[in-house]
C-alpha cells in the first residue's frame, strides 16, 4: 500500500511539473521568435529537438509549423507528455489518492483538468500565446502553493517533493538547451544585442530575471545567467538547488535502504555543487546540460527499482 501512495505521489508531482516546464519551453521559443529577430528557417524544430519529440511529431503531423507545434505541446491526447495529457496523468494519479491528499490540492487539480478539456487550438490561436501561458503558469502556482500549505510532512510529502524536484532539475537544462540550439551562428553576434534578448526571455521563462537583476543588475552575462539557473544553491528553480533538494528527500526516505539512488543523487549534486559556468561553457555547454539530463533519468531509474516497483 505504502508503495502504491508513493508511487502515486511521485508521478502526479512529476507530470504536474512536466506539464509546467513544457508550457516554459513553448513560452521561451514563443518569446524569442516575438522578441528578436530570428535566423533560423525553421525555428520550431529546435523545440521538438531539445524535448526528444522529433520522430513522434513528424509521424503525427508531418513538417513543423507553430500551430502544429504549439497543438502538439499543448493539446494533442496521442502526444504523452503534452499539458493536456500530463494534466490528465497527474489528476489520475490524485484521484488513486483522494484520501490521502488534501481536498484543496484535489479540488484545484481537478478544476485544472476540466478547463483542459475545453481547450481548443481556435481559443488558443484567438488570444495571445503569451497571456495563455501567463495565466497557465499562475495556476500551476497555485498547485504548488496549495501542495505546501495543505499536506503533512511525512514520506508522502517527501515522494511528491522528489518527484518535482527531480523533473525541474531535468527540464532546467532542457530549457538553457532551447538557447543553445538557437544560438546565433556567427562569433560576432554573441554577446550581441539580439542574443543577449534572447538570454533575458530564457530568464523571465524560468522565472529568474528578477532574481538576475537583484544579484547582477540589468546587464545580462551569459555566465551569470548560467550561474543562476545551473549552479546557484539558492535559486529554486536551478539545477543545484533541485538536486540537492531531492537528495534531502531522498536521504529522509531511504535510511537504510538501497545504496543506489543515494550514490547516484550524491554524485550529480557533487557535480553541481563543485562546477561553475565558466568550466560548463568551455568543456561544452550542450554536453554538460545532457550530462545532468542523463543522470536525473538514472536516478528516477534507482529510484523506480529501489521505492517504486510493485506487484
Amino acid at each position: 500500500m505504502l508503495r502504491r501512495i508513493a508511487d502515486s505521489l511521485f508521478w502526479a508531482a512529476r507530470f504536474l511539473e512536466r506539464a509546467e516546464w513544457r508550457a516554459r519551453l513553448v513560452d521561451v521559443n514563443y518569446r524569442l521568435l516575438v522578441e528578436g529577430p530570428m535566423r533560423a528557417s525553421d525555428p520550431w524544430t529546435p523545440l521538438l529537438e531539445i524535448a526528444g519529440d522529433e520522430e513522434p511529431f513528424l509521424e503525427l503531423h508531418g513538417e513543423p509549423d507553430e500551430a502544429k507545434v504549439v497543438d502538439f505541446f499543448v493539446l494533442d491526447l496521442k502526444n504523452p507528455s503534452s499539458i493536456r495529457s500530463c494534466i490528465a496523468q497527474a489528476r489520475e494519479n490524485a484521484r488513486t489518492l483522494r484520501h490521502t491528499i488534501s481536498s484543496e490540492l484535489w479540488v484545484d487539480l481537478n478544476t485544472l483538468y476540466l478547463e483542459t478539456q475545453r481547450w481548443s487550438l481556435r481559443d488558443l490561436e484567438a488570444e495571445s500565446l503569451l497571456s495563455f501561458f501567463a495565466e497557465l503558469r499562475e495556476r500551476f502556482y497555485r498547485l504548488t502553493g496549495v501542495a505546501y500549505g495543505t499536506l503533512p510532512r511525512d514520506m508522502g510529502y517527501d515522494f511528491l517533493s522528489l518527484g518535482t524536484m527531480l523533473e525541474r532539475a531535468d527540464n532546467v537544462a532542457r530549457l538553457v538547451d532551447v538557447k543553445y540550439h538557437i544560438l546565433l551562428p556567427r562569433v560576432d553576434d554573441v554577446g550581441g544585442p539580439i542574443d543577449l534578448l534572447q538570454w533575458a526571455a530564457v530568464l523571465r521563462s524560468a522565472s529568474g530575471l528578477e532574481a538576475y537583476r537583484k544579484a547582477h543588475g540589468n546587464a545580462i552575462r551569459v555566465d551569470r545567467v548560467l550561474g543562476l539557473l545551473l549552479f546557484d544553491p539558492t535559486f529554486p528553480r536551478s539545477a543545484r538547488f533541485c538536486v540537492e533538494r531531492a537528495r534531502r528527500a531522498l536521504g529522509r526516505i531511504g535510511e537504510g535502504g538501497p545504496p543506489e539512488p543515494l550514490a547516484a543523487t550524491d554524485w550529480l549534486a557533487a557535480r553541481l555543487r563543485e562546477g561553475s559556468a565558466e568550466e560548463a561553457i568551455a568543456a561544452g555547454l550542450h554536453e554538460f546540460l545532457d550530462q545532468v539530463q542523463t543522470e536525473c533519468d538514472g536516478i528516477s531509474s534507482a529510484i523506480f527499482g529501489a521505492y517504486l516497483r510493485f506487484e
